[in-house]
């Protein structure tokens, strides 16, 4: 399938957003690509995007919920996948078996639009879809 998504990035929920940061950069050499401060599903979240090396991607997401404490362990992942047409996406989830969690919408931070899924067992997909248009300011 040529359309299909692709795996873009891990997002790792932590109670320590810098002391993550910091372990991950030294420990597996991570470089910072950038922050945000957004709402996930309602909530606001405190991320840092790591890379590495030249690759231009972002593998690792840490996410800090701003509200609430660390997750317990083994609930603190979340998948990312990018793919080029999130409507057809969100059709193919429903026809699944997943539920759409938050329709898409485009960003007023960055050129994307992004929208939030679940499996069948409730695990929370973040889809995003790169629209090349700089955010309005």
């Amino acid at each position: 399938m040529s359309d299909a998504p692709r795996l873009s990035s891990t997002k790792l929920v932590v109670g320590d957003l810098e002391k993550a940061s910091a372990f991950y950069c030294e420990a597996y050499g991570f470089v910072e690509r950038g922050r945000v401060q957004v709402e996930m599903l309602g909530e606001p979240i405190d991320e840092i995007l790591l890379g590495q090396g030249e690759d231009p991607g972002i593998p690792l997401i840490l996410v800090r919920y701003l509200e609430r404490g660390a997750p317990p362990v083994g609930e603190e992942v979340a998948l990312v996948f990018m793919a080029p047409d999130l409507d057809a996406l969100f059709e193919r989830v429903r026809v699944a078996g997943g539920r759409v969690l938050v329709e898409p919408f485009q960003s007023e931070q960055v050129p994307m639009r992004a929208g939030f899924s679940a499996d069948p067992e409730g695990h929370v997909i973040e889809n995003i879809e790169m629209s090349g248009q700089p955010p309005q300011s």
